[in-house]
């Protein structure tokens, strides 16, 4: 096998593969019944995904974030979510919870990590939520090791915006 073939784990172990996506239906609902909403589940995903630098789930998760109402602005600072206000406390957990059980830190700053997080949330919805982490990192690694393709979309085909050979000083890291 060289570097250019591809070994897609998924369809050479669809049993594993079929139940990784049964864990992954037994988080959802164990996240609704906690009441946790898809919009928190999917910035937990995409946090996540961006962590692990899974190209497939990226693409596929900010569709299901906006398709579950979390807008632009949010998708846009993601990466910088400790250093903006536009997160909810109960957002905050979740990606803070989404980080420790991605990069499991030594245990003390994943123990105060995740305190932080269970203060704000009910039993179920902390279970929920690192069941979720645990689940979208699985399939991180399922799609990055079978080099998953992500394919352009007819709805997301860019086009220039006006005046786009302009510079402007926002366009460089400034201000408009």
């Amino acid at each position: 096998m060289t570097a250019s073939d591809r070994f897609y784990l998924d369809k050479a172990e669809p049993g594993s593969w079929r139940a990784l996506n049964g864990l992954a239906r037994k988080v959802a609902a164990a996240a609704e019944e906690a009441g946790l909403s898809r919009a928190l589940l999917e910035l937990l995903n995409l946090r996540v995904s961006q962590l692990n630098g899974c190209a497939y789930c990226l693409d596929l998760h900010t569709r299901y974030a906006e398709e579950a109402g979390v807008g632009p602005q949010k998708l846009a600072v993601l990466t910088a979510w400790r250093e903006t206000e536009l997160f909810t406390e109960l957002e905050r957990s979740a990606l803070a919870i989404g980080e420790a059980v991605t990069e499991l830190p030594d245990e003390e700053t994943r123990l105060a990590e995740l305190a932080v997080a269970r203060a704000e949330l009910t039993d179920e919805q902390y279970s929920a939520l690192q069941w979720a982490a645990i689940a979208i990192n699985a399939f991180n690694r399922v799609s990055v090791l079978s080099r998953h393709r992500v394919r352009p979309r007819p709805d997301a085909v860019e086009e220039p915006a006006p005046g786009a050979a302009r510079t402007s000083a926002a366009a460089v890291g400034g201000t408009a």
